[in-house]
């Protein structure tokens, strides 16, 4: 089950969130042969047209368990001031070549608005 987290993003600034994953016994998650995806929405019902990805990226090295999801000031600027839904999912393939999706992340963000545009 994923972990849940409340946040908040500037309208119109760079944004970047670094996660650090572990595992059940509370070691450091080897992210090696992993990528990470992750998407905010108004809601969890929006089309895909109103879906924005975040640049997810896994740290050098993998063994570090680190991941970093980021938004550009440009992508926030077009954000509304409100309350959004997200999630971070890492995918791997399995020893048989099956894709394996795990959500490590997800929660709200709120969009707080911006006077200087």
């Amino acid at each position: 089950m994923a972990q849940y987290e409340e946040f908040t993003i500037d309208q119109g600034a760079d944004v970047a969130v670094e996660i650090h994953c572990v595992n059940k016994d509370n070691s450091v998650k080897d992210l090696t042969g992993y990528t990470a995806t992750s998407k905010l929405k108004k809601t969890y019902a929006s089309d895909s047209d109103s879906t924005i990805a975040f640049n997810s990226i896994i740290a050098t090295p993998a063994t570090s368990g680190v991941v970093t999801i980021s938004l550009t000031n440009t992508q926030t600027d077009t954000l509304k001031a409100g309350r959004y839904v997200y999630d971070v999912e890492l995918a791997f393939l399995d020893s048989d070549s099956n894709t394996v999706i795990e959500r490590v992340l997800e929660g709200r963000v709120q969009v707080s608005p911006s006077v200087t545009r």
